[in-house]
């Protein structure tokens, strides 16, 4: 049953393999004859649906990775260029981050969803959300973040005695 299954696997993964190229294909050809301005919108969210729906498929997190990012990038290149177009180059920078953040957040939700959670995702999602909302708020809210950034090296100070620690303790024990 396990050879079987491995089998079903491989053919169900090499199908959609098959599939995607062939969707992209398409998708670049479809370029080639049309205006740029007009396809070029759509380069990004579909290859963030592509693997998106590739990841989800074949239940692998890794390909879900991609499609997460492009789906940020897309989101905040939208963004910036349409409905924030007006604002200031710092807010639009905020709105892109938070945009690339909620890509982030997004590996997070789909690896939920085919039981494979990664939560590392939220790692870099959570700083570009804080420093995006920082730039979005930009007054008192801008300076606070920037002075708490000059701090950072306490971290790092603080992770080493962390590891020190660690390692006396079992050399006591």
């Amino acid at each position: 049953m396990n050879n079987t299954t491995s089998l079903t696997t491989a053919r169900r993964n090499q199908l959609l393999g098959g599939l995607m190229m062939i969707g992209l294909g398409f998708v670049f050809l479809a370029a080639q004859f049309t205006e740029m301005e007009t396809i070029g919108a759509y380069i990004l969210p579909g290859l963030a649906v592509i693997f998106l729906a590739w990841g989800l498929l074949t239940r692998n997190p890794g390909l879900l990775v991609p499609g997460g990012i492009l789906s940020g990038i897309a989101l905040g290149a939208y963004l910036v260029s349409g409905p924030f177009n007006d604002m200031a180059d710092q807010t639009q920078g905020g709105y892109f981050l938070l945009a690339f953040a909620a890509g982030w957040a997004l590996i997070t939700v789909l690896s939920l969803l085919i039981g494979q959670r990664q939560m590392w995702p939220l790692i870099p999602g959570g700083i570009m959300l804080v420093i995006g909302g920082a730039l979005v708020a930009g007054g008192n809210a801008l300076e606070l973040f920037l002075s708490l950034l000059r701090l950072w090296p306490l971290a790092l100070i603080a992770g080493g005695l962390l590891n020190l620690w660690k390692v006396f303790r079992r050399n006591a024990a």
